[in-house]
């Protein structure tokens, strides 16, 4: 969820990780500012740890999952949704019962608030499939 500031116009962003215990879970919030480079590899080093499994591959995020060829098709259409929603087109391959992700922005010189809400997007409908 991307909001403005009441006083200013830098956006910020809540990232939120559900957790299947009642009361459960991590919220983060940060601000993004096109001038703090520094800021945003805290932002950016904070989000990686909260979101386990996924790497930074360069101007990418990445993650490998071991799921089932119903898992897989049911993950795949849950991320077109969030994928959609934030005008990006994230790699999905099924290799050798894996399924790999990769998001990444064209143009974007470093990762970006929507690359990582999207990962958290991909993250919570892993855990969602893998429940079911």
């Amino acid at each position: 969820m991307t909001t403005r500031r009441r006083f200013g116009h830098k956006l910020a962003t809540t990232l939120c990780i559900r957790d299947d215990q009642p009361g459960g879970g991590v919220a983060m919030r940060a601000l993004w500012s096109n001038t703090g480079r520094t800021a945003n590899r805290d932002y950016l080093s904070d989000a990686l740890t909260v979101l386990s499994g996924w790497t930074r591959d360069g101007q990418q995020l990445s993650r490998t999952l071991a799921l089932s060829e119903a898992q897989h098709a049911d993950l795949t259409e849950r991320i077109q949704v969030a994928a959609d929603a934030l005008h990006l087109r994230p790699e999905i391959r099924r290799l050798e019962g894996e399924t790999r992700i990769r998001v990444s922005a064209v143009g974007a010189e470093s990762i970006t608030e929507g690359q990582v809400a999207l990962a958290a997007r991909i993250e919570d409908a892993y855990r969602t499939v893998t429940a079911a």
